[in-house]
Parts: structure tokens; sequence; C-alpha cells
């Protein structure tokens, strides 16, 4: 990942534009505080659509090139994207950004532009979440440990997995916890997307898990450093969890999908098979909205039919007369 300065300094605008987008980055990163990834994609959207521009006019946009912009001229970038095969998810984040940019433009007296409002982007394609059964999340949580050629490791990598399954985290969310943010009276203080603060319940075999591993974790830079090491010393990286769950797809035979955040997933479908209302999963998701966590009946009511076609008599017969 490049660092967002430089793609700044290296934008293709005049000055005036290289001023803006800096100040943007700043207001996203200090009003707004949006993680380091996301503000990360926002530059990388606008550097390129600045490059597009540039291009396809002959010439390095100013502020006053960007607020004379038509609809014509976006449509043609989006037609480019296309062109490129871009993934519709990719366009529409790319929209959102570039709108972002430019309302900070208006709102600071900058540029002024109408046709950007105008701009739709491609709907994105309804997915429904990949979780794993409850047998094979229960497996992963038992063999994960033993996977590791260092004990300790192994507890760390079974106290982070508990933690997306038993918690419902994010692997970021987990992996950016500080030494501090132990849990307190069963209850964990995490910061989600947009630095949006939450309580997670964290249940006891959890809470075990994370200490033994705290125990016996040969690093220890104080409250304010990482709750969990590589063994090198320094945070842990995704990465390596997710070569772990890579690792434990080929010993259990568990499909591409069986993904750190599959955790995640799993924790959501399987309070939802138990009875767990909504709105109350949606808090302990930290979903801003509650159609995002309205996906997971959709997974509920796919398995609800499953266990139908197979148990049910009228259902069996069925399907034995098809076979």
């Amino acid at each position: 990942m490049l660092d967002p300065q430089r793609l700044i300094k290296d934008l293709a605008g005049e000055p005036a534009v290289c001023r803006a987008a800096q100040g943007w980055h700043d207001w996203l990163a200090h009003e707004r505080r949006l993680s380091a990834h996301t503000i990360d994609g926002y530059i990388r959207d606008v550097a390129e659509f600045l490059e597009f521009m540039a291009n396809y006019q002959g010439f390095v946009p100013g502020l006053r090139d960007l607020a004379d912009l038509q609809r014509i001229d976006f449509r043609s970038y989006l037609a480019r994207r296309e062109d490129r095969l871009m993934a519709r998810t990719s366009t529409a984040r790319a929209i959102s950004s570039l709108k972002s940019f430019f309302r900070f433009l208006e709102n600071r007296g900058l540029a002024s532009n109408v046709a950007i409002g105008n701009v739709r982007p491609p709907k994105k394609p309804r997915t429904v979440p990949r979780a794993l059964d409850q047998t094979d999340a229960l497996d992963v949580v038992s063999k994960v440990a033993g996977m590791a050629t260092q004990p300790w490791v192994g507890k760390r990598n079974s106290a982070v997995i508990l933690m997306l399954y038993g918690c419902g985290m994010r692997l970021g969310e987990a992996l950016g916890l500080n030494r501090q943010d132990m849990p307190r009276d069963g209850m964990l203080r995490v910061f989600g997307k947009g630095n949006k603060e939450r309580l997670v319940p964290v249940l006891p075999m959890v809470a075990e898990a994370l200490s033994d591993y705290i125990d016996h974790c040969p690093f220890d830079e104080g409250p304010d450093g990482p709750m969990f090491f590589g063994v090198r010393g320094r945070r842990l990286g995704a990465r390596v969890i997710q070569e772990c769950m890579a690792s434990l797809r080929a010993v259990l035979g568990l499909p591409e999908t069986a993904t750190p955040h599959a955790l995640r997933h799993s924790f959501a479908t399987h309070l939802l098979a138990a009875g767990g209302d909504l709105r109350t999963i949606q808090e302990l998701l930290g979903h801003a909205s509650l159609s995002s966590t309205q996906r997971y009946t959709e997974v509920d009511a796919a398995g609800i039919q499953a266990v139908y076609a197979t148990t049910h008599p009228r259902a069996r017969k069925t399907i034995d007369r098809k076979n």
C-alpha cells in the first residue's frame, strides 16, 4: 500500500488541486476519523480519476476545470472503467470517493459541480454472506492451536479465531486491539469502521483463551502496546491469520470461502438461527444500517430450506422420486 501523501504529491492536477486533496485527506482522517485503509482507497480513486481526466482532456485539470466538468465527462470515465472490466463494487466505491471529494471542494468554497450529483453508481451484485456450519466452525476453533509450531503462537491464533467467531469481530478490529483493551466485566470495547465504538460481550471461553495467550506471550510493550504480536515482536498482521485459515481449510476439507471473515458471518448466522433478533445482532456486529444485517436472514432461510429438504417426509419422497 503506497503512502497517501505520495499519491497526493503525484496527482495529475494543478497545485491548487493537490492542496485541496491534502485538505480532504486531513478532513477524512481527523474529522471523519476514517481508517487509514479507507482513506487510502479514497485517495487512489481520486488519483485515478484525475489521471483519466488529464488524458481525456489533454491537460492536467485545475479547480475551475473540475467545476466545469459535465455529465458526459463522468460518463466517459465510467465507460473507461467498464472497458477495463472493473468490478461494479469497485466502481461504486470510486463514485462515492469522487462525490466525497467534490462535496469537500464545494463546502470549502473551492469548486462547485452540479453534474457529479447526477452520476449514479452501477448496482452492486447482491451477495449472501458465506458462513460455516456450526460443526465446521467448532472444528476450526478446536484445531487451530495445534497447527502452530510454537505453543504461545497456537494460543495466540486460538484467541484471535475465538474473538472472530465468539464476538463477531472483524479481523482488523481484533488485531488493532492494545493490551489495555482487555475485556472488563465480560465486555470488550471495540472500535470498528469509521472509528465507531461499540461494546461486545465476551464469552468465558473467549476470555480464558485470551488470558492464556497473554500469560504465555513473550512480548509486552505495556498498555499502549499491541495485544497480538507476531513472532518478531511486532503487531500481528492479518496475513498470518489468513494463512492460518488456509492451512485449516486444507486439513479440515473446508471450502475456499472459509476465511477469517467467514467466522464473523458464522457468528451472526448462528445467533440468528438460535433466535437472536436482528437489532441486537446489528449492534453486536457494528453495522450502521439494519439492511446490512438483514442479509443474514437469507442465509438462515437457505439453511432452513436445506433442513426441510433432507428431513421432512414429503420432501424426502420428492427427492427419492427424482433420483
